[in-house]
Parts: C-alpha cells; structure tokens; sequence
C-alpha cells in the first residue's frame, strides 16, 4: 500500500469489523484468560475531536492520513489485546507535540507520535505516510519502520485481534 492515502470509507467499515471482533473477543474473555477485560474500544469521531483534530493542525502540520483517520476515529484503546495497542486522541497527540515535538527518522522528515503499545514503544506518522515504531520505550532513540502506511496499521491490528479470536 506504499504510496497510497488512508480511505475514510476504508476505515469506517475497519471501525466496523474491529467493533464485532472486539464484541465476539470479549465474549469468552474471562473465561480463556482468567480475569476480567479490560475497555477495549474504538471510539469515533464526535464534533469535540474533530474541533481537536483541527487544535493539532492549527499547532503544527500534520500528514494527511492523520486528518483523515481522526475525521473517522477519535482514538483506539485495545489493551487485552496481545501487548496492547493505543490510538491516542488528538488532544494527547498535541499535547505530546508540546512536550516533546517531533521525532527525527533517518531519512525522512519529521515524524508525529500518533499511538504506543503496552511496552511503551511509540508509533509515528511521518509526511510520507509511512509508521514507525520506536525500538525503545523512548523519544529520543531509533524508529524502524512499521507500515507502509496507516491502512497497512490498522490491517496489523486487526490480525493481532483475530489472533486471539
């Protein structure tokens, strides 16, 4: 998918199919696992997200296919499944930018912390729209690269969710 932009329309009907494998995942939960789950959710748009979507653009530029997944989803908590996954919302985005600003990928521009796993890695956005992942639970160390793009993202996480199916 290396060059291709994230499809709204794409991720509406991922939203979707991820809202089912979630529901069906946490219906045998407890029972496989011993305890209870947690909130795992993908949680929409709403007009306040957009109006923080629109605060983060206002602070600094961000890639595309970060304006279209938060037209689409205001953020992503998954942490029952494998080593947790995180979409942060736009407020947390900016608020990250603030504190410590981009981070620096060889070879490419500058990048935009947009989620993290349960082990403190990042993920980042760069203009390219390719991610990257921290080797580290750090800011300041290497991004390897993750995904060609946001919709390769997504695809990932739905396998890590089927995968526990």
């Amino acid at each position: 998918m290396a060059g291709e932009r994230l499809d709204a329309e794409w991720l509406r009907s991922w939203c979707e199919q991820a809202d089912a494998a979630l529901a069906e995942l946490m219906q045998s939960f407890q029972l496989r696992n011993g305890f209870e789950a947690g909130s795992n959710v993908v949680v929409l748009a709403t007009e306040k997200s957009h109006q923080a979507a629109d605060a983060l653009v206002e602070l600094t530029p961000i890639p595309s296919d970060l304006t279209t997944m938060y037209w689409v989803i205001d953020e992503v908590s998954l942490p029952d499944v494998e080593n947790a996954y995180f979409v942060h919302p736009a407020s947390l985005v900016a608020d990250h930018f603030r504190e410590y600003g981009a981070v620096q990928i060889d070879g490419q521009e500058l990048a935009l912390v947009f989620a993290s796993d349960g082990g403190g890695h990042l993920f980042a956005l760069a203009g390219s729209g390719r991610v990257w992942r921290s080797t580290t639970a750090s800011w300041l160390d290497q991004f390897d690269l993750a995904a060609a793009g946001l919709q390769e993202f997504f695809e990932g996480l739905s396998r890590q969710i089927s995968g526990q199916l």
